[in-house]
């Protein structure tokens, strides 16, 4: 990924946190977007000599995308591939106990938040020819999970929209595919554990390989979808879950 120009959403932890660094240890230079401007680890990874630079952008709003895909074009002349991997998740309930509110801001963050980077991006790899756009799923996104009812939904809605989106574009050069992490050990993953002690004994029961997840393991894989070395592989949703959704 050396000289590549890449946009990673939801970077300031986890498994987009993962992703920037892979990147960066890779030679591209990493705009770092998050809801909160990560600047402590943007700092982290210059201080390192690599090439990284914080964004605040909230994905939901289709018009601070705009600006934000407009910046990076501006400031570095292209875009070469993106991570589209910001995203939240609802209270663990009933699907018909979540309320309206958290609906709409889990179809907003997780859904449209994707659906706006990918237009953007899009467009601006039109102009100059091609890109790689990875989206983040989940292993959720072709399977269910209980009481994560408006997440899951959003999850599924992501693979058929990289799939679609992977048509229409492959003969413009644009590859457009899902990684679908499966139980991976995040910050955000940490507060449903802690929510439900039991759990984690529930999730490692079902999972063959016997663990959770490393987000560098994602990382390892979006990595390469975004690669020359993936040249064919396009509107493909990779599981990287532990065998859990085969299981």
């Amino acid at each position: 990924m050396e000289g590549k120009v890449v946009l990673v959403t939801g970077s300031a932890m986890g498994i987009g946190l993962a992703c920037a660094e892979a990147f960066a240890k890779a030679g591209a230079t990493i705009i770092m977007a998050d809801i909160k401007k990560p600047i402590e680890q943007a700092t982290k990874l210059v201080e390192q000599g690599m090439k990284a630079v914080a964004y605040r952008c909230d994905v939901s709003d289709t018009h601070a995308v705009e600006e934000m895909i407009k910046w990076i074009v501006s400031n570095y002349g292209r875009l070469d591939a993106a991570l589209n991997n910001a995203g939240i998740q609802t209270p663990q309930r009933p699907m018909a106990e979540i309320t309206d509110e958290e609906f709409d801001r889990t179809v907003a963050v997780d859904f449209k938040g994707v659906w706006n980077c990918m237009r953007y991006e899009i467009k601006q790899m039109l102009v100059q020819g091609g890109g790689a756009i990875v989206n983040t799923s989940s292993q959720g996104g072709v399977t269910g999970f209980p009481g994560q009812a408006a997440y899951i939904a959003c999850k599924h809605a992501v693979i058929g929209l990289t799939r679609t989106a992977a048509i229409d574009y492959a003969a413009k050069g644009i590859r457009i595919n899902a990684v679908c992490p499966g139980v991976i050990r995040t910050p955000m993953a940490e507060e449903l554990l802690n929510n439900n002690p039991e759990l984690e004994k529930e999730l490692l029961r079902d999972i063959p390989a016997g663990r959770m997840g490393r987000p560098q393991e994602i990382a390892n894989a979006v990595l390469w979808l975004c690669s020359p070395e993936s040249s064919f592989v396009d509107g493909h949703a990779l599981l990287v879950d532990g065998a859990f959704s085969i299981h």
